[in-house]
């Protein structure tokens, strides 16, 4: 049965009429737009026992304490600002009146478009609440884009995702991906991207964050999930800001394991080229979901379990992992150029860049405007690849850019990128270790 979707007005409205629900909002940036959605519905004094806007760095610092980053909008920042509203929430809420109270305390520190519009609109947004009356506090916290191109309009947007978190926290815990989903409830499409979703607290207690983070792909919320060798989510910006970065694309569903021992030839040379320090450098290895979200509405609990499943298998060898549903190469350079990397290499099978440049893989007709889009797009964001070889079965023969097939028109441009070191041949290889396709 499909769920209702209640309108944000009804939604403040309920959590404004449910006696049992009180606590705080304080907001950095943006406006008090949370709060003003919970005013307007009506009924606030049930609900909100005080609202806060220390916009000032200086009334911030002293009520929430400095940030060492010098970052405002940040995991850091919002932890705190949870942190010391629940506490006092805790201290001062006390006697008979509050006995029945499941306390909560909304926080969110956000960058909306700017004047100018010369900045990049993001935010953090969380919650620590009680599911129970005296419980111990669960935390939902999460990491969103605005995309909107005016403020007003994002001011909104963050108002709506206020709401439908608190809403979501006391009428949708049950059900993870429920909550999830209803977070984008009465958004336009396009709007905003949720990037990272963490949560933490009894009431989740056997929740799988991977599991939440690859939800967030699905229902496309967001391109991509970052997990590190723990199985923890990233937030992809914190991560990759200025990185060197290196990264194997594999499929949904590969039959083998990644080529490690290419790989590992390809990192080695991707430092060894560029001058690229070990402190810097952060290597990734991608699984796409693209081929089985194409089979949406068909897409089942089933699929994300998988995906759940290798991200887990390939973090327990020791390397952070990346979960997108990038298409292409061109894609997943747009993806990594807004966290303005210093470079970037892509390790492909030499199998997958034939591909590329075989006209017949693109739409009859419109071969030349396809591929020049593709390598604009790739090229142009500052990405090397790195192939590495394959064995031809039936003709027992090794493929690199050397002997490669490639359609003739396509010939002068493939050979202009290999010249270039646009595209470079991993070397030193150990025949053992290349496979075949």
């Amino acid at each position: 049965m499909a769920r209702e979707i209640y309108e944000t007005k009804r939604k403040a409205l309920k959590i404004n009429l449910n006696d049992k629900i009180y606590g705080t909002f304080a907001e950095i940036g943006a406006g008090q737009e949370v709060a003003r959605n919970f005013f307007n519905a009506g009924a606030a004094s049930g609900t909100i026992a005080k609202t806060i806007s220390a916009y000032d760095m200086a009334f911030s610092d002293a009520i929430y304490g400095a940030e060492d980053s010098g970052r405002y909008v940040s995991r850091s920042r919002l932890r705190k600002m949870l942190e010391h509203e629940y506490e006092l929430l805790t201290e001062r809420l006390v006697g008979e009146k509050y006995h029945q109270k499941r306390l909560f305390a909304f926080a969110n520190t956000v960058s909306a478009l700017n004047f100018n519009k010369t900045n990049e609109p993001h935010g953090w947004i969380g919650l620590r609440f009680q599911h129970e009356v005296g419980g111990a506090p669960n935390d939902i916290i999460f990491h969103v884009r605005l995309l909107d191109s005016d403020n007003l309009l994002q001011q909104k947007v963050l108002g709506i995702l206020g709401v439908s978190l608190v809403f979501a926290a006391y009428y949708y815990t049950r059900d993870v991906q429920t909550m999830i989903e209803s977070l984008a409830d009465n958004l336009s499409p396009g709007s905003v991207e949720i990037d990272l979703v963490k949560v933490n607290g009894p009431v989740f207690e056997g929740v799988n964050e991977r599991l939440i983070n690859l939800y967030l792909i699905a229902k496309g919320f967001s391109k991509a999930a970052i997990f590190n060798p723990e199985g923890l989510a990233y937030q992809s910006k914190d991560f990759l800001y200025k990185k060197d970065i290196m990264i194997l694309r594999t499929k949904y569903r590969q039959r083998s394991n990644p080529n490690f021992d290419l790989f590992n030839l390809g990192i080695a040379q991707f430092k060894r080229n560029l001058g690229i320090k070990d402190d810097n450098l952060v290597v990734m290895i991608e699984v796409l979901m693209t081929n089985v979200l194409d089979r949406a509405p068909q897409f089942t609990p089933e699929d994300l379990q998988y995906f759940a499943g290798r991200a887990e298998y390939l973090c327990s060898t020791g390397n952070h992992i990346l979960v997108s549903n990038f298409t292409r190469n061109h894609y997943l350079a747009e993806y990594l150029a807004q966290f303005k990397p210093r470079n970037v290499g892509i390790s492909t099978n030499i199998s997958n860049l034939r591909n590329i440049f075989n006209s017949k893989q693109y739409t009859k007709g419109n071969y030349t405007d396809e591929l020049l889009s593709y390598v604009s797009g790739l090229f142009s964001k500052n990405v090397k690849l790195y192939a590495y070889p394959y064995l031809q079965k039936q003709q027992n023969q090794i493929i690199t850019t050397s002997n490669m097939p490639v359609s003739p028109e396509a010939r002068p441009l493939f050979e202009f990128l290999v010249k270039n070191n646009y595209i470079i041949d991993i070397e030193d290889y150990d025949e053992r270790h290349v496979k075949t396709v």
